[in-house]
């Protein structure tokens, strides 16, 4: 499905616009610029999650797979894992956080990988992280949607002639 057809028809209150992705390196050097200052994360609606979230995680996922048309592709992201406890006087700030970064260096392996944000509502869901800004007294993680898509377009989207053959998914 297209972003175009994703806006008419997605029933989530996420955007679905495309939104640069935040790198490691980026996330990182935000976070090193006001350690002291707390974490605040918003949705892609820009409402605030629970102030008294953890990040719990700070992990390297790789997902290794193959298309509807046969291509082997791969994944790598670097995934923050967050969970909202029962303390509700708990405040995370950016220092704290690039502590956690410090720990987990030798699991990313790379400062390159896109960073992505886990938090459990029901189900658990993914965000991307689009950026992170310095406001007033605060920094502010900024979340943006994920998208499913078709990566084999040219042999699955129905075109004249193609159509015959039933194309690949």
């Amino acid at each position: 499905m297209s972003t175009a057809e994703n806006e008419s028809t997605c029933g989530c209150a996420a955007p679905t616009n495309a939104v640069p992705r935040m790198t490691v390196a980026a996330f990182k050097s935000a976070l090193a610029a006001a350690p002291e200052l707390p974490l605040t994360v918003l949705w892609p609606d820009g409402d605030p999650i629970e102030a008294h979230f953890h990040i719990t995680e700070v992990g390297r996922v790789q997902r290794d797979f193959v298309d509807c048309g046969g291509t082997v592709r791969r994944t790598v992201t670097c995934l923050l894992q967050t969970w909202v406890g029962d303390d509700v006087d708990h405040r995370i700030n950016a220092g704290k956080l690039l502590k956690a970064f410090a720990h987990a260096e030798r699991v990313l392996d790379s400062d390159a990988l896109p960073v992505e944000l886990e938090y459990e509502a029901c189900n658990v869901i993914h965000f991307t992280v689009t950026a992170v800004e310095r406001e007033a007294e605060r920094l502010v993680v900024r979340l943006g949607g994920k998208h499913t898509d078709c990566l084999a377009k040219e042999l699955c989207v129905p075109s004249s002639s193609r159509a015959a053959s039933g194309g690949c998914c």
